[in-house]
Formats: structure tokens, C-alpha cells, sequence
């Protein structure tokens, strides 16, 4: 058997193996989150029971699933949005506050459905469209941030 035709029938379990090496010695986590613009242009933010503030929804990305798979399911579970169109990828930051392996892709929501008001429950206890000068007091510094590169043409950073 020659070295080629060795390398090419093991080159499947190795990169399963490395993989699985990655998964534990550099694993990542990888979060989502949207930004949703009424037609008022109000920024949609939820208040979550377990961590302090105002945030834009969203959450992890499961195995197996895309970033914006991720984001439409975050954004019905959290706010009972529908996408009705496209969302825009906005940036990719380090969110060394979560942990150090932390980074959430950002979404900018223009069109969607929210055909009645998410009902507050064990991980959403409230949420709520403000307008971009009128952002609830205790709004993370982060989620402030997001909103002005977006909104208006502050500087892309690429730490949450």
C-alpha cells in the first residue's frame, strides 16, 4: 500500500479524532444575537431572570445548527419574532465577559412579525421595543454599543 492511498483511507478518522482533540483543548462557544428595528425604529430588548439588564435577544447555537437558524429560533423563543426576511451579520465579537472562549455573531432584524407580545416567563421576565435615546437605565454597556454601531455609525469593535 503506498503512503498516498494510506494518508487518504485515514484521513477521515484522524480529522474525527483532531476534532474531538479541538472540541476540549480550544473549544469555542458561539452565541447569537439580533438587533430587531420596529418600523419606529425602536430597538427590541428582553430582561432576562438570571443575569442583570436589558440585552438584545438571543442565545447559543446549538450543534448542527447555522447562525441564523440560531438566531430565528432565539428571537421566537425570546420575543415572539418571525423573521420576514433576511437578517444582516452586523460583526463577530469576543465576549470575554461570558468567558474566554466566548463569541456572538450579531444580526441587524429589519423585517419581521411579532403577531402578539411574548408573555414574560421563567427566562424572559420582560422585554419591550425603546426608542434608541430612551434605553431602559440598567441597559448593558455591550448591548449599547451594538446599538450605536448599528444605529449610529459609532466605530466596530470586535469585543462585545
Amino acid at each position: 500500500m503506498t503512503l498516498n492511498r494510506l494518508r487518504r483511507l485515514s484521513e477521515p478518522t484522524l480529522r474525527r479524532v483532531l476534532h474531538l482533540y479541538w472540541r476540549y483543548a480550544r473549544g469555542l462557544t458561539l452565541g447569537v444575537r439580533g438587533l430587531v428595528l420596529n418600523a419606529a425604529g425602536e430597538v427590541f430588548l428582553v430582561k432576562h431572570s438570571y443575569v442583570a439588564g436589558w440585552h438584545l435577544p438571543g442565545g447559543g447555537v446549538e450543534p448542527g445548527e447555522t447562525l441564523r437558524d440560531a438566531l430565528a429560533r432565539e428571537l421566537l423563543e425570546e420575543g415572539n419574532i418571525t423573521l420576514d426576511g433576511p437578517a444582516r451579520l452586523h460583526g463577530v465579537y469576543f465576549n470575554a465577559h461570558a468567558s474566554r472562549r466566548d463569541h456572538v455573531a450579531l444580526f441587524v432584524v429589519p423585517a419581521f412579525r411579532q403577531n402578539a407580545a411574548p408573555v414574560p416567563d421563567r427566562e424572559i421576565v420582560a422585554h419591550g421595543f425603546f426608542a434608541p435615546d430612551a434605553l431602559p437605565a440598567d441597559t448593558t454597556p455591550g448591548t449599547r454599543r451594538r446599538i450605536a454601531e448599528v444605529l449610529e455609525g459609532a466605530q466596530l469593535t470586535e469585543r462585545w
